[in-house]
């Protein structure tokens, strides 16, 4: 099974996604949290080039290289893991690059992105996508009260957000493994809908 999470940075997927992987070991089921970009030597250090505040690139190389990285992570740990009969859960997927790169930087037109990401992800879909929609204004009071720097793409600025908010809606609507929750909700409470969902799915 594999689970993805998805939405702006500071909606609360961390906190989630640890939530759920402590709730499925106390079930004694098999699981694994891999985060894109990252997850192999190779794709962590694609990871540090595309979030380093202090470099500049192209709108596509940057899909490129989320691409490149997301390649790697699918043929080294995911698909060996899903194969194996692991519980994958991943810390954002190819959703992430039609939201940022697509809606956010306006790479390319979304249907190539969707091709582009079909290749890097060798065909791998989630079974279920938990996207934690918030409000930019909070996510951003969020991330200012956060400790320590801020990486490339959390630099990019609240317009930027604001697409990159958008193409998520968009997803939620046109995907049915889209589950939509509302991320200003209590981590508890997000956490019980979340286990409800896949407790359903598990049996």
């Amino acid at each position: 099974m594999l689970i993805s999470f998805e939405g702006i940075d500071g909606c609360g997927k961390t906190t989630q996604i640890m939530l759920l992987k402590e709730r499925l070991m106390r079930e004694k089921l098999p699981v694994e949290v891999l985060r894109e970009p990252g997850g192999t030597d190779l794709s962590e250090m694609i990871r540090s080039l595309l979030l380093n505040p202090d470099v500049q690139m192209n709108p596509v190389t940057e899909l490129l290289l989320f691409s490149a990285a997301r390649a790697e992570l699918v043929a080294e740990r995911v698909r060996p893991l899903l194969q194996q009969k692991v519980i994958v859960i991943l810390d954002r997927f190819y959703d992430s690059t039609v939201a940022y790169q697509g809606f956010g930087r306006g790479s390319l037109p979304i249907k190539e992105i969707h091709h582009l990401n079909k290749i890097a992800s060798q065909g791998i879909e989630p079974d279920a996508t938990f996207f934690l929609d918030l409000d930019v204004d909070v996510a951003l009071q969020r991330r200012m009260a956060q400790s320590g720097g801020h990486d490339r793409m959390e630099l990019a600025g609240q317009p930027f957000y604001e697409r990159v908010r958008d193409g998520f809606l968009y997803l939620a609507k046109t995907h049915a493994r889209f589950i939509q929750l509302d991320a200003t909700r209590k981590a508890e409470d997000l956490h019980q809908q979340i286990w409800q969902r896949v407790s359903g799915m598990i049996r």
